[in-house]
């Protein structure tokens, strides 16, 4: 016998992480397609400090949440939901040319595995302990199928990531016990294509290509919001199977 709730479900809330030198504003293009589909979101505020830091500011929004939870991350955010992702309340978790590091792994083993796009090379140590990325980073590696002038604002506008930041280690990886989305950003130029395709392998994701920089959120928000409407969908369903 069916159990009666099986057949109403909260449509789960999608909580956005930003990554690097970024902030919540990352997914403005992306949030209206998101609420003309009456899907609930909220958008996370990390410091970008430490790993540990970004993971309690994410799990204060996970807290705040009653029922089911998609969480979304973006380049950086990615190890950010790896870890933060282990609250139950998380049902699905959904990468954007993000890196998910494996338990005692962090964002710099997998960047360094590969050969560093050119984007890296534009990243500026400001001495005081914090890491800024150059404005010819933005205009030609980060987003470069974004205006210059955009460009050039997210430069001034980018938040400072801490120096130890990308050293910080996974304890648990969420997306070990969970169903996985990747996009892939065929035209990046800060985090590897192989390496992002290899990533999304080793989750055995559903995955999806763009020819997008790393900046697909920007670029190509429609699509980026159609891939968290499908992990959305595919949890409503897999919620109302009878238990």
């Amino acid at each position: 016998m069916t159990s009666m709730t099986s057949s109403v479900v909260a449509k789960p809330t999608v909580v956005l992480v930003h990554g690097a030198w970024a902030d919540g504003s990352s997914w403005r293009r992306v949030i209206p397609f998101l609420l003309d589909n009456d899907i609930p979101v909220v958008a996370v505020q990390n410091p970008t400090t430490s790993l540990s830091h970004d993971v309690a500011a994410t799990r204060r929004i996970l807290n705040g949440i009653e029922g089911p939870i998609v969480l979304v991350g973006h380049s950086w955010g990615g190890a950010v939901i790896t870890e933060a992702g282990n609250d139950p309340k998380v049902k699905a978790l959904v990468f954007v040319a993000a890196l998910p590091p494996s338990q005692g792994q962090s964002v710099g083993d997998l960047v360094a595995s590969y050969t560093p796009p050119p984007g890296l090379s534009h990243i500026v140590d400001d001495g005081d302990g914090f890491l800024r990325m150059g404005v010819d980073g933005w205009i030609n590696d980060v987003g470069q199928d974004l205006p210059e002038k955009e460009n050039r604002v997210l430069s001034v506008v980018q938040t400072p990531l801490a120096k130890g930041t990308f050293g910080d280690k996974i304890t648990k990886a969420a997306w070990r016990a969970k169903p996985n989305w990747y996009v892939v950003s065929t035209s990046d130029r800060v985090v590897s294509v192989e390496l992002q395709r290899e990533l999304a392998s080793r989750l055995d994701a559903k995955i999806t290509e763009l020819d997008a920089s790393h900046l697909s959120l920007l670029s190509q928000p429609q699509q980026i919001a159609a891939v968290i409407r499908d992990a959305v969908e595919s949890t409503v369903l897999r919620l109302k199977q009878p238990t």
